[in-house]
């Protein structure tokens, strides 16, 4: 007997509004009872914009979308609200009041009280109006700190829930294999056991929270040929097994997530959208993920007009729900009228919008949507009044000294000291040239999905919503008895040349000059980095790299800053600034950063996640290149990086001594255990980044020249030393081999113990040993590296 069906509901209760029976058997009969209509409306979203006066939301009409007729959908319920908070600006206490109202009259109209499920971005915070804008997460992996990161995806999580969403589009967990392409600031990093770590916690973290996470884009997306936004990805298979898809696996497996989004790419002529194998079989048959999978904006309908795989919309509804998606986004196009149609004359099998409306209820039901005892008001409004939404404006703040305060934590370990002469920390300087296109510009520490930089540029004349201090602001406060002259030079890429005089005789009386470059977030080709902002060449954008020549030409010392959305080239600065400063776009208390770096309150502590490169055009390239992939004799292109993925400085030294392995040899289903100390031996607390790097000498398949296994954060005192024990199972050394099946393989290995990829520090030579072994995804994943445990020799 099913034990599911057995369960008797409450009298007089609908079984699927009974939370007292399991949610399988709700949701089943909650299917059994609905009509084809009734069951297609939840499989689609609609995209809305929620009411700046109080009142239901309203539907959104994008470029690419007719409009849609809410009244005529919803007496057949709806699946998705899309954006309410991401799509026009908005108090949030008065659009949480909209958004209730807005589910309150669709669970009334639908025969069976269902309501939506509302979703909004949040890839570098909340993206509404007067949200904390985050730093963006190339940043996030710059901290090499998933603690951190953990925590600001669970604020995050409750200033989202508390105004009624349910589901953030995020993280991104692409791993960057050309850094021409605009998003590389939505990446983590080049790194996929970075980025896979990273984004897990920030699942883990939304996730805590009930918001309901979502990995994207899968798979391949970041791969596309020459960088270009939406081209098709060449990557083979074990490039695709090995870079791209770990990340994926590790959030699944260790996130606890509930939502995947695909990718709009083809790869090898298989667009995502309609890749059976990986949507179903690898996602949910090998891994076992049981959430829902919903398509990227547009994407069941790029099948039939981008990729020319489906002849029209019933098709290409057809292709996308066979394959595994189970909800159009942003609004309804294909899962509509068209599958309606197709499932009715029998093009698509009624049990495949069966198996995607399963998905989609039982996550409801999970969020207490289904719930008879459901209420359209969240947390903000428990216990206030809603008749008259002028009096709730400004009573739900999203922005906060708790949420900005860990802004403004994250956005510190995430800068980067790359060079320094001794010219930093600044000792007291009275005359400071502060120069450059983002010197004085309030929004360059924006990504291209913070709320200002996405959708207010729409709406000019409405306040930010946020504080943004400059990095005028911020170094008037830093320094207060210095004189600070500030000359714009030229714009981020208007290629204005005309400001850069005045600029060289600002730095030329100066005692130093901080020349302050890099991007303007944007969308589609409206910004230099950003969704469809790719470049040709990693050259500066516009006028940037002259007005830096012009600097650099004189005697005044010059300290580069970069605030920027993906890794520059930089000329001559590699050599003759006195001191690079990198930060990737870090939110609204960046600048702070920034300038507690320059003045050496903060001693820095991050990391590269990308790779700086030497010249503009050698890309694509990562650190990730086998031995072909490296400088040579035969190749005039010289793809080594003037700063190394993991790189960073810190204002004190740090020695790494004493290394002990418990045993050089080890089965191929066995693990090593390496113990090293690393002592402060300079005069001032800093942190060091432990990474460890894994090297195969020789292997059946072509390997990386290293990879990262794993890595830590050590707070250290002056003079304090830390012994610190590195668990390296042989699962970390697994690798798809020739018949496309993941092993371990025995032979000899290095433990590189590193500061960076191009600085080892302790090198173990290890060996594997005993017979070939097959691995899957239940093997070890890490490699951690934790204190010694007291006593332990």
């Amino acid at each position: 007997m099913n034990t599911d069906m057995a369960v008797e509901n409450t009298p007089g209760l609908p079984r699927w509004n009974d939370p007292s029976v399991p949610v399988t058997a709700r949701v089943d009969a909650l299917i059994g009872a609905m009509t084809l209509e009734e069951k297609t409306a939840q499989l689609y979203g609609v995209w809305v914009g929620a009411s700046d006066q109080g009142g239901e939301v309203a539907p959104h009409q994008h470029e690419m979308e007719e409009a849609v007729d809410l009244d005529a959908l919803l007496p057949d319920g709806l699946g998705q609200l899309t954006r309410p908070f991401g799509t026009v600006p908005v108090d949030a206490a008065v659009g949480a009041l909209s958004l209730a109202r807005t589910q309150a009259r669709i669970a009334a109209t639908n025969r069976f009280g269902i309501p939506a499920l509302a979703h909004d971005e949040c890839l570098a915070g909340f993206a509404a109006w007067g949200a904390t804008a985050y730093p963006v997460p190339l940043s996030w992996g710059a901290t090499f700190d998933p603690g951190l990161v953990r925590r600001m995806a669970a604020t995050i999580g409750r200033d989202m829930r508390s105004v009624g969403v349910h589901q953030g589009l995020a993280p991104v967990l692409d791993v960057v294999r050309d850094a021409r392409w605009g998003r590389v600031e939505e990446t983590i990093g080049e790194d996929p056991y970075l980025v896979g770590t990273i984004g897990t916690a920030y699942v883990q973290g939304l996730e805590s929270t009930g918001i309901v996470a979502t990995l994207k884009h899968f798979a391949g997306y970041s791969a596309s040929r020459a960088g270009r936004n939406l081209a098709p990805s060449s990557v083979g298979p074990r490039e695709r097994a090995d870079v791209l898809l770990p990340p994926f696996e590790m959030a699944v497996r260790e996130g606890g997530v509930r939502s995947v989004m695909n990718a709009y790419t083809d790869t090898d002529g298989m667009p995502s959208a309609a890749d059976e194998a990986l949507l179903t079989g690898l996602l949910r048959d090998t891994w076992g993920f049981d959430g829902t999978v919903v398509a990227d904006y547009f994407a069941i309908a790029f099948l039939a007009t981008l990729h020319g795989v489906a002849a029209d919309w019933a098709e290409a509804a057809g292709t996308a729900l066979h394959a595994g998606i189970d909800v159009e986004l942003p609004n309804v196009k294909t899962y509509g009228a068209p599958l309606t149609e197709a499932v009715a004359d029998g093009r698509v099998p009624e049990k495949l919008v069966d198996r995607a409306l399963r998905r989609i209820l039982t996550q409801k039901a999970e969020l207490g949507l289904l719930d008879a005892d459901w209420s359209p008001l969240p947390p903000a409004l428990d216990g206030v009044g809603q008749d008259d939404p002028e009096a709730l404006r400004g009573r739900v703040d999203l922005d906060g000294p708790e949420n900005r305060a860990l802004a403004r934590a994250l956005a510190e370990e995430a800068v980067v000291l790359l060079s320094n002469d001794g010219t930093l920390p600044l000792d007291r300087p009275r005359r400071i040239a502060l120069i450059g296109p983002n010197a004085d510009e309030p929004v360059a520490v924006l990504g291209c999905y913070s709320f200002p930089q996405h959708i207010g540029v729409r709406h000019p004349g409405t306040p930010l919503g946020i504080g943004l201090p400059t990095l005028r602001d911020t170094l008037t406060a830093e320094f207060p008895d210095a004189e600070i002259t500030v000359a714009r030079g030229t714009g981020v890429d208007d290629g204005d040349l005309s400001g850069i005089q005045e600029a060289v005789r600002a730095a030329r009386e100066a005692d130093i000059a901080l020349v302050v470059l890099g991007d303007r977030a944007g969308l589609f080709g409206r910004g230099t980095s950003g969704e469809g902002c790719d470049v040709e060449s990693l050259v500066l954008p516009g006028a940037q790299q002259q007005l830096l020549d012009a600097v650099l030409d004189l005697e005044t010392p010059v300290v580069t800053v970069l605030i920027a959305g993906r890794p520059y080239a930089l000329g001559r600065a590699v050599q003759e600034s006195a001191a690079i400063v990198q930060s990737f776009f870090p939110g609204q208390e960046g600048t702070h950063a920034i300038a507690g770096v320059l003045s050496g309150r903060t001693n820095p502590s991050g990391r590269l996640p990308v790779g700086v490169p030497r010249g503009p055009g050698s890309q694509p390239s990562t650190y990730l290149g086998a031995r072909l992939a490296q400088a040579s004799d035969v190749s005039s292109i010289d793809p080594t990086p003037a700063f190394a993925f993991g790189h960073g400085l810190s204002y004190t030294r740090f020695d790494w001594t004493d290394l002990t392995v418990d045993a050089d040899e080890a089965p191929t289903d066995g693990e090593f255990s390496l113990a090293f100390t690393v002592r402060n031996t300079g005069g001032r607390a800093g942190t060091e980044v432990v990474q460890l790097y894994l090297h195969d000498p020789v292997a059946s398949v072509v390997q990386p020249v290293q990879r990262l296994v794993g890595y830590t954060r050590v707070d250290l005192e002056p003079g304090e030393a830390r012994r610190l024990r590195a668990t390296v199972p042989a699962d970390v050394a697994s690798f798809t081999g020739r018949d496309g099946r993941r092993i371990v393989e025995p032979g000899l290995l290095e433990l590189r113990l590193a500061a960076s990829s191009a600085d080892a520090r302790l090198t173990a030579q290890v060996a594997l040993t005993g017979a070939e072994r097959q691995v899957d995804h239940t093997r070890r994943l890490h490699a951690p590296i934790e204190p010694e445990p007291a006593g332990r020799a």
